[in-house]
Protein backbone atom coordinates (compact mmCIF):
# COMPACT_ATOMS: atom_id res chain seq x y z
CA UNK A 1 0.00 0.00 0.00
CA UNK A 2 1.22 3.51 -0.75
CA UNK A 3 0.11 6.57 1.21
CA UNK A 4 0.97 10.25 1.23
CA UNK A 5 2.94 11.88 4.04
CA UNK A 6 -0.26 13.56 5.27
CA UNK A 7 -2.10 10.21 5.37
CA UNK A 8 0.85 8.62 7.17
CA UNK A 9 0.75 11.32 9.85
CA UNK A 10 -2.97 10.93 10.44
CA UNK A 11 -3.11 7.11 10.22
CA UNK A 12 0.22 6.03 11.67
CA UNK A 13 -1.27 3.45 14.06
CA UNK A 14 -3.16 1.76 11.22
CA UNK A 15 -0.05 1.74 9.03
CA UNK A 16 2.03 0.18 11.80
CA UNK A 17 -0.62 -2.50 12.27
CA UNK A 18 -0.54 -3.19 8.52
CA UNK A 19 3.24 -3.58 8.61
CA UNK A 20 2.90 -5.96 11.58
CA UNK A 21 0.56 -8.08 9.45
CA UNK A 22 3.25 -8.28 6.80
CA UNK A 23 1.83 -5.70 4.39
CA UNK A 24 4.24 -3.45 2.52
CA UNK A 25 3.69 0.19 3.50
CA UNK A 26 5.25 2.90 1.32
CA UNK A 27 5.09 6.61 2.17
CA UNK A 28 5.22 8.92 -0.84
CA UNK A 29 5.76 12.60 -1.50
CA UNK A 30 3.91 13.89 -4.56
CA UNK A 31 3.30 10.27 -5.67
CA UNK A 32 7.04 9.50 -5.50
CA UNK A 33 7.86 6.67 -3.02
CA UNK A 34 10.39 7.89 -0.45
CA UNK A 35 10.08 5.65 2.65
CA UNK A 36 9.20 2.02 3.35
CA UNK A 37 7.76 1.10 6.76
CA UNK A 38 9.39 -2.17 7.91
CA UNK A 39 8.81 -4.41 10.89
CA UNK A 40 11.90 -4.89 13.08
CA UNK A 41 12.03 -8.69 13.18
CA UNK A 42 14.62 -9.08 15.94
CA UNK A 43 12.10 -7.73 18.49
CA UNK A 44 9.20 -10.01 17.63
CA UNK A 45 10.00 -12.49 20.40
CA UNK A 46 8.97 -10.10 23.12
CA UNK A 47 12.12 -10.65 25.16
CA UNK A 48 13.27 -7.81 27.32
CA UNK A 49 16.26 -6.79 29.40
CA UNK A 50 15.86 -7.94 32.97
CA UNK A 51 13.32 -10.61 32.04
CA UNK A 52 14.89 -13.11 34.47
CA UNK A 53 14.92 -10.75 37.45
CA UNK A 54 13.86 -12.57 40.59
CA UNK A 55 14.22 -16.04 39.02
CA UNK A 56 16.80 -18.61 40.03
CA UNK A 57 19.24 -19.95 37.47
CA UNK A 58 20.88 -23.34 37.68
CA UNK A 59 24.49 -23.42 36.58
CA UNK A 60 26.09 -26.77 35.78
CA UNK A 61 28.98 -28.10 37.87
CA UNK A 62 31.39 -27.74 34.90
CA UNK A 63 30.52 -24.08 34.30
CA UNK A 64 33.88 -22.82 35.54
CA UNK A 65 35.93 -25.98 34.86
CA UNK A 66 39.52 -24.95 33.90
CA UNK A 67 39.85 -27.78 31.35
CA UNK A 68 36.60 -26.82 29.63
CA UNK A 69 37.71 -23.17 29.56
CA UNK A 70 40.96 -24.21 27.85
CA UNK A 71 39.00 -26.19 25.23
CA UNK A 72 36.76 -23.22 24.54
CA UNK A 73 39.77 -20.89 24.24
CA UNK A 74 41.44 -23.31 21.78
CA UNK A 75 38.29 -23.41 19.62
CA UNK A 76 38.42 -19.61 19.28
CA UNK A 77 42.10 -19.71 18.37
CA UNK A 78 41.36 -22.11 15.51
CA UNK A 79 38.68 -19.92 13.98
Amino acid sequence: MQVSIHEAKTQLSKLIAAAERGEEVIIARRDKPIVRLNLITEFQGGSRIGGLKGKKLKIGAKFDDPQLNKEIARSFEQA
